[in-house]
């Protein structure tokens, strides 16, 4: 290469404006938060200044809750689910998820400590929901339907209702399945592409059905956030979308894999916002009357690109 030629590419990368590392540094959320991303693989509970009040290393997660006696139930890979005192950072109970019958592989996306102690786990490839007591005993056992058993994609996040029943979120399937405690399936409800050709992906780019949350509202509807879909809809018992988010509510903002739903005291509604890149937050707070942004939370050095649950401590 001509030595004038070098001497201009040298000037002209001096010119270019320097990225500034402040640009990638997360703001403080003004609130308590428990929040973990697979990518950078860490959970975290973060404090209204942004600062780490606990922090753990951990494989694969899909569900993630704040107990009411402050401890946080969680896996630490596919298979392994703990609860841990995030004050010693102690394992105080444990339960590790194995495969049946000629089952050569399983994954665990869904878990749930009920009012009675037990918790319930989803366990994919097994096709089943389980309940298991302290001990480590299984006491209930609630099979699944599924088209096509995949021990990665069966189930995303499941949830025992009031009544008894399970509510699952069935991402293969791209169906969300209400059974009751015999394991009937007595409601279901496919997640529609609202007429946009399926595309591949994970990002923005995508588009498909794989709805990663469920729960059911105090007015019977159902919540549903969509997974690569970029929607969360709200759905009666007959089945008719009465409310919906889509990604031109939030100006502004890239909606890539719409993960964990939470719904706050004042109605407000938390998304995750997973796989949308660093120039998009990864949780959400949206007025579910006006739809406008009320609260956002980007964090790129601690969290990547997979943060796909959190909780807001209220």
């Amino acid at each position: 290469m001509p030595r004038l030629l070098i001497i201009a590419l040298l000037f002209a990368t001096a010119l270019l404006p320097l990225r500034s590392h402040a640009e990638d540094q997360p703001t403080a959320p003004g609130r308590v938060m428990l929040a973990a991303d697979s990518s950078k693989k860490t959970v975290a509970m973060i404090d209204k200044d942004g600062k780490a009040i606990w922090q753990r290393q951990i494989g694969p997660l899909h569900d993630l809750h704040l107990l009411a006696n402050g401890n946080i139930l969680l896996q630490l890979d596919w298979t392994r689910l703990v609860e841990i005192n995030p004050k010693t950072d102690e394992i105080v109970w444990e339960y590790t998820s194995k495969p049946i019958d000629d089952v050569k592989r399983i994954e665990v996306h869904a878990f749930q400590r009920l009012a009675d102690g037990n918790t319930m786990i989803a366990e994919s490839g097994n096709t089943r929901i389980i309940e298991v007591d302290k001990a480590g005993n299984i006491v209930k056992t609630i099979p699944l339907k599924v088209a096509k058993r995949d021990a990665h994609r069966d189930t995303r996040l499941a949830r025992k209702l009031a009544n008894g029943h399970y509510l699952v979120a069935h991402e293969g399937d791209g169906v969300c399945r209400e059974y009751d405690a015999d394991g009937k399936v007595v409601w279901e409800f496919e997640v529609p592409l609202f007429g946009i050709e399926r595309k591949g992906g994970h990002g923005p780019e995508a588009m498909g059905n794989q709805l990663f949350s469920v729960l059911r509202l105090d007015n019977g509807n159902t919540l549903i956030g969509t997974g690569n879909g970029h929607r969360v809809i709200e759905v009666t018992p007959e089945k008719e979308v009465v409310w919906m988010l889509t990604p031109e509510d939030l100006q502004g903002i890239e909606v890539a894999w719409v993960t964990s739903l939470q719904v706050l005291k004042n109605g407000n509604l938390i998304i995750g916002n997973c796989h949308a890149g660093p120039n998009n937050p990864q949780i959400i707070e949206v007025d579910r009357k006006t739809k406008k942004v009320i609260w956002s939370y980007k964090d790129f050095v601690r969290f990547g690109n997979a943060l796909t649950n959190s909780v807001v401590v209220e």
